[in-house]
């Protein structure tokens, strides 16, 4: 059987979604920042990471309850996308906000040089940074760079990973809203096969019908 036969729902392959990699990094980016700048606020430091890592987890587990439903995949891709546009990036716009410090304008210059950094896991050949100043080299160095950076800066970086994040899941649930009304879910597939079977034991029974039938034309003939 191949895998367009199979009653199960295309899944998985989660690992290999940008959305999932940014969301992986800012989970680990978030856990430094808040053990460096929230050390003795316990609960702003669970609800920061929890809202990290339910991004990255509800990825993951929409990526299989696809096999089976794809409005589950849709609600918990959604979920993801909650969790870090509506919880963490407010989260990190307020720690801006209430030390005095600036939230990046979306096409400032400094978000757009971040954003532009954040599309590559790592940048080759870069200039060496001046004495003192730290320099993100790349999606995958995210979380040393917040560990290190002004907070002003780390803080901005963050919410450009997680804006990122977020747009890659919003095309996400608009391309699986499509696939839905396309293609149906697990119960219209399952209702295919279950039709693809019974005209295959159908062909199988006629088959069945024509050899016997030929081998009594061949039988009477041998009689006569």
């Amino acid at each position: 059987m191949s895998e367009n036969d199979a009653p199960l729902l295309p899944h998985g392959g989660y690992r290999k979604l940008r959305s999932y990699a940014i969301a992986e990094a800012v989970y680990d980016a978030t856990v430094v920042f808040c053990r460096r700048f929230f050390a003795d606020d316990r609960r702003m430091r669970e609800q920061m990471i929890q809202a990290a890592r339910s991004g990255v987890r509800n990825i993951s587990e929409g990526s299989g309850a696809a096999a089976t439903s794809r409005k589950s995949e849709m609600f918990l891709t959604n979920v993801a996308r909650a969790s870090l546009g509506d919880e963490l990036l407010e989260d990190y716009r307020s720690f801006l906000l209430q030390n005095g410090m600036r939230v990046w304008p979306k096409d400032s210059r400094e978000a757009l040089a971040m954003r532009e950094r954040l599309k590559h896991d790592r940048v080759e050949k870069l200039p060496p940074a001046p004495p003192g100043v730290i320099r993100l080299t790349g999606l995958a160095g995210l979380a040393e760079f917040v560990g290190k950076a002004d907070p002003e800066i780390a803080a901005n970086a963050m919410l450009c990973a997680i804006n990122q994040a977020v747009y890659l899941l919003k095309r996400q649930i608009e391309s699986q809203g499509r696939r839905f009304l396309e293609e149906g879910g697990f119960t219209e597939k399952l209702y295919r096969e279950r039709l693809k079977a019974r005209q295959r034991g159908k062909k199988s029974d006629k088959s069945d019908k024509s050899d016997k039938s030929d081998k009594s034309d061949k039988s009477d003939k041998s009689d006569s």
